[in-house]
């Protein structure tokens, strides 16, 4: 699937996405970007200085249902979305 593919889905509910981590192990993610299960936008980064990475095309940010929290994969390393 293509970057595009994979984020107009996720854009409409949970999915499990499966990929390969950089450590070569297998994940399964249960995630998402649909607004309303984002949590609300903040300032924190820009209060604690935190670096912001480049926006890169091989990488997708999703929320990450199990963790509440922010985790990307590399699109080229998803196996399988459902």
């Amino acid at each position: 699937m293509t970057r595009d593919e994979i984020t107009e889905k996720l854009k409409t509910g949970i999915f499990h996405v499966t990929f390969t981590k950089l450590d070569g192990t297998v994940r399964t993610m249960p995630c998402t970007l649909s607004e309303s299960l984002l949590p609300p936008a903040s300032k924190t980064d820009a209060l604690t200085q935190k670096k912001v990475r480049d926006i890169s095309a091989e990488i997708m940010v999703v929320w990450c249902t199990d963790r509440a929290a922010w985790r990307s994969f590399r699109v080229a390393n998803v196996m399988e979305i459902t």
